[in-house]
C-alpha cells in the first residue's frame, strides 16, 4: 500500500473551503424547493417567538430546519451530478434521483410532525 504524503494544516486552505461551502448554499438557494422550505422555517421562528417556545424546543425546531436544508442539498447536489453523467433519461439514475427526493419528503414529513408536537400544545 503507497502512503500518500499529508498535506500540512493551512488556515488559508480552511478558510477557502468556507468559501467553497457557501457558495454551495448560494446554488442550493437557486433551487425553487429551497425556497418553499426557507418559508416554512421563517414561519415556525416567528411562531416560536410568538408562542415563546422553551430552550429545548428551540434546539429541537433548529435540528429539523437544519436536517431539511441539508437533505435539500443532497438532493441537489444528486440531481446536478446525475445529470452530468448522464444527461439523457436513464431508468437507473431516475431512481436514484427519486430516492434522494423521498429523502426530502421524508425529512420535510418529520420536521412538520415534530413541529405539531411542539405548536399544538400552544394553541391549546
Amino acid at each position: 500500500m503507497v502512503q500518500q504524503k499529508r498535506e500540512p494544516f493551512s488556515l488559508k486552505k480552511r478558510a477557502k473551503s468556507f468559501v467553497y461551502a457557501a457558495r454551495g448554499i448560494r446554488w442550493l438557494f437557486a433551487e425553487h424547493n429551497a425556497w418553499i422550505h426557507l418559508v416554512a422555517a421563517i414561519l415556525v421562528v416567528i411562531a416560536g417567538f410568538l408562542f415563546g417556545i422553551t430552550h429545548t424546543e428551540w434546539m429541537i425546531i433548529c435540528i429539523c430546519i437544519g436536517s431539511v436544508f441539508a437533505a435539500e442539498a443532497f438532493n441537489t447536489a444528486i440531481e446536478k451530478l446525475s445529470d452530468v453523467v448522464s444527461p439523457q433519461w436513464n431508468n437507473k439514475i431516475g431512481k436514484v434521483k427519486d430516492l434522494a427526493a423521498g429523502a426530502v419528503l421524508i425529512t420535510a414529513i418529520t420536521a412538520a410532525i415534530v413541529g405539531l408536537i411542539i405548536f399544538i400544545p400552544y394553541l391549546c
